[in-house]
């Protein structure tokens, strides 16, 4: 089992990253806009660095659902390899079958 602050402050970076997803957005669309002048895209600059650190979505840190931990993480089920292992031997995912050759 993961601290519980561990997962507790990464509940609270995904708040502030949904938060502030759209703000972010526009803003790093002025930035990137060919079109738009040297002074906009400066301002649109300055407003993003504005925003907080933890509205990034890259200081996110996939954990497991069940028991939070950080390493050894399958995006694809949302589970550490410990819980992966038991669900699958459990038979709790389908088409998981465990190798054998």
């Amino acid at each position: 089992m993961a601290k519980l602050s561990m997962v507790a402050r990464d509940t609270k970076r995904e708040k502030v990253v949904n938060r502030c997803a759209k703000k972010r957005a526009d803003l790093k669309a002025i930035i990137k806009s060919p079109t738009t002048s040297y002074e906009e895209k400066e301002a649109a600059v300055l407003q993003l660095q504005k925003l907080p650190r933890n509205a990034s979505p890259v200081r996110m840190r996939n954990r497991c659902k069940l028991t939070g931990r950080p390493k050894g993480y399958y995006r694809k089920f949302g589970l550490g390899r410990n819980k992966l292992r038991e669900a699958a031997m459990r038979g709790d995912v389908p088409g998981l079958v465990k190798a054998s050759w």
